[in-house]
Parts: structure tokens; sequence; C-alpha cells
């Protein structure tokens, strides 16, 4: 039973979660961000049960498709959660998103917020609210069941009852429900009716230099710009010397293996690091990480993919 008076926050974002279609059988044709939170959280059976007795409070963040996720959408995202979070009433707060980028927004607010005592569940769709079988009211009783779980913290996806951190979920397929992956980690646990079953800890949560993120979140009007660009066959220099001309302060590097890159794309990467722009190496491969080899000219990213990479150096050129 949960205290008397606990509360759980959803945020609704939009996303296929939130998406309608003419044609009830359209998986694919359909409009994101068109219901809202309120409505979600009434078309899901069972919500209120799943809450294990916390009063449920809903709220309006964003209505968007998270293919169009942006840092304005971020920053008023944190700052909501930071506010309920600092609430003793609440419990934790579930946050309702698109699939396309919910990896990177759960990085972000990993990065931004701290969890160290209470949960941030994000919660997604495969399919929109009008499918024949959608699965966002399943999703959405799970990503309950995690916020109500004692004990749980950290930012989490909640998704195909599966439960996820931040750092290893990616988005590794576009048409199935069960879409997102830890890779090599594997999940951290599943939701078996009702009840979150774990295979490991909770994830760890932010250490005291990210701590200070929020404060210069709060304030920030003009976003440090920060692009990620990728070694191929055949890469050029071309696009990382425009970047640079055109006034980027850092960028990520998708690079092929382990942390190598093209030589004449490397070339231009070195040059923009010469001037000042701050450049850091991810590999394009799905499991794994670079290892890093004494003498390399370019830091990696510490095993984070290029899109995390590319938030973790934002918020860092962000504090600097």
């Amino acid at each position: 039973m949960q205290v008397s008076g606990q509360k759980i926050v959803v945020l609704g974002t939009g996303g296929t979660i939130a998406g309608t279609s003419a044609l009830a059988g359209d998986n694919i044709g359909y409009t994101a961000a068109q219901v809202g939170v309120e409505q979600l959280l009434a078309a899901a059976p069972g919500l209120a049960l799943a809450a294990s007795g916390a009063l449920l409070q809903a709220e309006q963040v964003a209505q968007i498709d998270s293919k169009d996720m942006d840092t304005a959408v971020w920053q008023a995202l944190a700052l909501r959660c930071a506010h309920h979070l600092q609430n003793p009433a609440v419990q934790g707060v579930v946050i309702t998103h698109g699939t396309d980028t919910l990896e990177e927004t759960a990085w972000f607010l990993h990065e931004a917020l701290d969890t160290r005592s209470k949960p941030v569940v994000l919660t997604c769709a495969m399919r929109p609210a009008t499918a024949l079988t959608p699965d966002g009211p399943q999703n959405l009783l799970d990503a309950m069941a995690v916020a109500t779980t004692p004990g749980a913290r950290g930012v989490l996806l909640v998704a195909a009852g599966e439960i996820h951190g931040a750092r290893q979920i990616q988005k590794v397929h576009p048409y199935r429900v069960n879409a997102f992956s830890s890779g090599e980690a594997g999940p951290l646990g599943w939701v078996e009716e009702g009840t979150a079953r774990l295979a490991q800890n909770w994830p760890l949560a932010l250490d005291a230099k990210a701590l200070s993120a929020i404060k210069s979140i709060a304030n920030i009007q003009i976003w440090p710009r920060v692009e990620i660009v990728v070694s191929h066959a055949g890469a050029t220099g071309a696009l990382v010397d425009a970047l640079v001309r055109d006034g980027v302060q850092g960028l990520v590097v998708a690079c092929t293996g382990n942390g190598t890159i093209h030589h004449a794309l490397e070339a231009a990467l070195l040059r923009a690091q010469d001037v000042g722009v701050r450049v850091v190496r991810a590999t394009r491969c799905p499991e794994g990480q670079v290892l890093p080899k004494p003498g390399d000219a370019l830091p990696d990213s510490r095993g984070l993919s290029p899109v995390k990479a590319r938030i973790s150096l934002m918020l860092d050129l962000l504090q600097h």
C-alpha cells in the first residue's frame, strides 16, 4: 500500500501513443499527437489499480510527433519534472512520449534530473490510440506499476513488458511493438501481471556535476550547437568544414568499428578541434563501445551512442 496522499504525475508530450488514424486498422498512416494525456489515462482501464492507490495528476507539457523533438520541449519537460520531483507528495513521474526520439529524451532527463530517490518513467506506443489492438494502454499500465514500485529510481523506459534504463536503451525496430532494446546489457527487468521483476538493480542516478545541469537549463535561451557527422566509405571533410564556418560548437562523429574514421573526415575533425570545436567519437555499431588507445587525438564518448553523446556534449558546453 502507498502512503496516503502520494501521487503520480503523468506528463504528456504527444507521440504515437496519442495518435489517431481515420481507419482503425491503419498502424502506419496515422497522425501522431492528437489525443490529450487526460484522455489517454481515461482509456486505460485499471489504471487506478495499477497506481496502487496513488492519486493521478495529468499535465500536457507538449503535443508533438517525437521526430520533431527540440530543446525547447526538453527544457519545459525537464523543468516540470524537477518541479514535481521536489514535491514530497509525488512518488514518481510518468511521461507519455513518441518512440522516435524517446532514447534521446530519456538520456537528457537522466543528465538533468535528480532521480536518486524517485523514478521518471517514460512510456510510449508503436500503434496509435485508434488501432484495433493499441499497445499504449498496456504500456501505460506497466509504466504506472513501475513508478509505484517501492525503491524505484532513475530515468526508465517501460514498453512491451520490459523495463530499460536510459543509458543503454535504443529504438531498434521501425514497426514491431517490442521496438526497444538495451543491447548486450539486456533489460533491467519485466512487468508481469502488474508487478515489476528486476534482473538488474535500478540504474545509478547522476553524479554531483550533473545535478547542476537543471540550473543551467532553467536559464538557457540559446543552446550550444552540436551536430552529428558519420564516417563512411568515401567520406570527406566538406561537411565538417562547412559546419565550422557556420559556427558549430561541438561535433560527434559516428565512427566505424572501434572509433575509426575515414582519413579525409578525420583531418577535418582535427582542424575543427584545433580551432576550439569540441569533438567526440562514438561508434556506429549497435552494441559495444569505443575502446580508447594511448595517443588518441579525439576523445571517445565513454560508451554513449552518437545521439546520446551529442546530448552530453551539449550539456557540458552549456555549463562551461
